[in-house]
């Protein structure tokens, strides 16, 4: 188990998310970073999406109380582990009674914590994933808090096999405080002209202080619509680019709704998301790149491949 010391900032229990409800209007949440929350369940020999700690804008300090083997990946935080520091994307053996801290040490947003067994807290609709707007899943729907006690799985091997791997740098996301990440256009498209979608694709867009697990907003040149801002509402995911009244781009993200009425000029496609994720609200900027289906197919492809293949005894 893992007794929470000390805690800010968004710490929640995601696990890959809460598939096959959308159509009743419940988001599928999940991690922002789905490429470093899978590495670091991958590091302690746990299925992909077994259930991690997410942290985000804040630091946290928990306390073992059993031996056990965990692993941290992300961006922005140091790992701490008793008296020592440990770098992202290993994972290491903790003894009982030694304290764990995540510490925000500069560029990123998001970190993640596995143990091998992962963290066992209740499933709701089918998943451990905290809704914190639903207030369900994780642990008792909300914010982790000083206090809280988290169980622990069976490990799939013994502890000293899982521990001291790492995943080598090559294979790891190419973070940046100003990334450019690939979109695949439309499916509204056409509510744009051309030289709107060109101020887009050619554009700086900065990450708005109003961002958060729900979608990220961003600060830009403004972008015009044809016909108006204005549409049936239509099914909408992780990912899609929405442009409202005020023409500034909202990406979708983990807690976003379901449906939305205004038109997405385009879609950020999967491999480059975690890029987005980790980019900070009221510093960071993104451009977009048009890319297509199958380009983004095989890059996604290429990247969960570097994962698998990636992890090495260190």
């Amino acid at each position: 188990m893992f007794e929470v010391l000390d805690v800010s900032g968004l710490a929640t229990i995601q696990d890959e998310g809460r598939t096959g409800w959308r159509r009743f209007g419940v988001p599928t949440s999940g991690p922002m970073d789905a490429f470093a929350f899978r590495a670091a369940n991958l590091l302690v020999g746990n299925p992909s999406g077994a259930a991690a700690l997410e942290i985000g804008a804040g630091e946290i300090e928990l306390r073992a109380t059993q031996d056990c083997v965990i692993a941290a990946a992300g961006a922005g935080y140091s790992l701490s582990i008793f008296t020592w520091t440990f770098p992202l994307w290993d994972s290491c053996f903790v003894r009982a009674g030694w304290t764990v801290s995540f510490r925000k040490n500069g560029f990123g947003m998001w970190a993640y914590l596995s143990v091998a067994g992962g963290f066992d807290v209740p499933e709701v609709i089918g998943s451990r994933s905290t809704y914190l707007r639903g207030n369900f899943g994780g642990l008792d729907g909300r914010l982790l808090q000083v206090g809280d006690v988290l169980q622990i799985g069976k490990p799939s091997h013994s502890l000293m096999e899982l521990s001291a791997r790492t995943l080598i740098e090559d294979a790891r996301p190419n973070y940046s405080e100003s990334p450019t990440v690939d979109v695949i256009l439309g499916p509204q498209k056409n509510r744009f002209d051309e030289k709107n979608i060109q101020t887009f694709l050619s554009s700086s867009y900065k990450v708005s202080h109003s961002s958060d697990r729900m979608g990220y907003r961003f600060d830009g040149p403004r972008l015009k619509h044809i016909g108006g801002a204005d549409l049936t509402s239509e099914g909408m995911t992780m990912g899609a680019v929405q442009v409202p009244a005020d023409g500034q781009p909202i990406v979708m993200m983990a807690d976003c709704a379901t449906a939305g009425g205004y038109p997405k000029i385009a879609s950020v496609v999967s491999a480059d998301l975690p890029l987005l994720a980790q980019c900070t609200p009221g510093k960071d900027s993104v451009h977009f790149r048009e890319t297509t289906v199958k380009a983004a197919q095989e890059k996604f492809r290429a990247l969960m491949e570097k994962m698998k293949n990636g992890i090495v005894e260190s």
